[in-house]
């Protein structure tokens, strides 16, 4: 079964359309949540009782935008193990494996912080705590960095007797805000969209599929066509349009990295 198309250059300008309206729509009706903002970011979104996938604890961002390289890691092997011998190549591995360590470096680790909280600092960002009652207030690096669970208890020193604090026992993790943000959702979900369209291209190529092939090529197209849905509800509802933009560009340019291998 032979399709003659150039699946990288479909899926590079579905997704892009998919941003691009979703980031207008959210500007013209605004339904963003700047997520730098240490004042909101903590909150719910104000539409997370009207619009379901504006809020965080949807379905699709709990077990699928949180795991998404682990999905898309999974595809790929299924895809990869059921392709013929001729396709099961060594370089499609390599750009597996290049991939997880550029998502790693952006979002977990990079010789210390991940690159996504280096941008955030390089900007002027702050290590905020948020506090239930609304207020906010800013301490060392060091402590979002470490993500360490601070308390008046634990951490009575930066704590001001000034603050309105909860009641009974209560902690929280600083996180890194005012600086620039770039969006990590928009970042993952691009690299996996581009990704799994250029390992589509062998399969779509092959004259015949054998059976358990077919369902993982099934299945691949079905984790875009999720993929692109969540790229479009988080381009609606969070982040600002040039976080959004930012995480596009960086992970266009990894994408386009990997596939070089």
């Amino acid at each position: 079964m032979t399709i003659s198309i150039n699946t990288r250059q479909a899926a590079f300008i579905t997704l892009t359309l998919v941003l691009f309206l979703g980031t207008v729509y959210s500007v013209k009706n605004n339904t963003y949540l700047d997520t730098s903002n240490p004042l909101l970011t903590h909150l719910p979104h104000p539409l997370h009782k009207s619009d379901y996938f504006a809020n965080k604890s949807n379905f699709l961002n709990v077990w699928f935008i949180k795991r998404a390289w682990g999905w898309t890691s999974f595809v790929f092997l299924f895809l990869w193990l059921t392709s013929p011998r001729r396709t099961q190549t060594l370089s499609r591995i390599a750009q597996w494996i290049l991939a997880s360590l550029a998502w790693l470096a952006f979002t977990s680790w990079f010789f210390g912080p991940p690159l996504i909280e280096r941008f955030i600092l390089l900007s002027g960002g702050e290590c905020t705590i948020a506090l239930p009652s609304g207020a906010a207030f800013t301490v060392p690096h060091d402590y979002c960095l470490a993500k360490v669970q601070l308390s008046p208890v634990t951490h009575p020193g930066l704590f001001a007797a000034s603050l309105v604090l909860p009641e009974g026992p209560w902690s929280t993790v600083p996180r890194l805000r005012k600086g620039h943000d770039v969006s990590g959702h928009v970042f993952l979900l691009t690299m996996s969209i581009l990704f799994l369209a250029d390992q589509l291209t062998p399969s779509l190529r092959a004259v015949s599929w054998p059976r358990m092939h077919m369902w993982a090529v099934m299945a691949t197209v079905g984790l875009v066509a999720i993929w692109l849905f969540a790229l479009g509800t988080t381009s609606v509802y969070f982040h600002t349009p040039f976080e959004k933009l930012t995480g596009y560009r960086e992970s266009e340019r990894v994408a386009l990295r990997v596939a070089c291998r």
